[in-house]
């Protein structure tokens, strides 16, 4: 085997979580750098890549193939690992699984949807995966609409 081959594996292996083996999504080094707590910050290699895995099973949050960064390593909790009434679903606007349960779902996703136009969230920095929040909350409202 060549050694392009053994390089292009150890990639692919890079990007699938070390615990639950799922595919992670790349993340950027702003979020972690906004998201690590001090001790783990301190860890952070800057010239690795990192992946989000999302699986709520797994309490791996960061990954690469040197690094791992678990719940307890980041300052906010994960809504995909957390499921807290008070755990965000939108981090930069508030909404929280509790806020949108009070029936405010209509008007959440409009707003956020708002706040995005005027160029106001910051999801980089504030939602651990690295993006656009509105997905989660979308979903999360679909499933509050089956559940009724």
């Amino acid at each position: 085997m060549s050694e392009c081959c053994e390089v292009s594996n150890t990639n692919r292996s890079a990007e699938h979580c070390p615990e639950c083996k799922s595919r992670g999504k790349s993340v950027g080094l702003l979020t972690l750098k906004s998201l690590l707590v001090p001790h783990a910050l301190e860890q952070l290699e800057t010239s690795l890549s990192y992946f989000f895995c999302g699986t709520s099973e797994c309490t791996v949050v960061y990954f690469n193939e040197r690094n791992v960064f678990r719940q307890d390593d980041i300052k906010v909790p994960v809504y995909q690992k957390n499921e807290s009434e008070h755990t965000p679903v939108c981090y930069c606007f508030g909404w929280t699984r509790s806020r949108l349960k009070a029936g405010q779902t209509r008007d959440a996703i409009e707003r956020i949807q708002m706040h995005i136009k005027a160029g106001r969230c910051g999801c980089e920095v504030h939602n651990p995966q690295g993006s656009c929040c509105l997905a989660n909350v979308i979903q999360f409202v679909k499933t509050l609409n089956n559940e009724s």
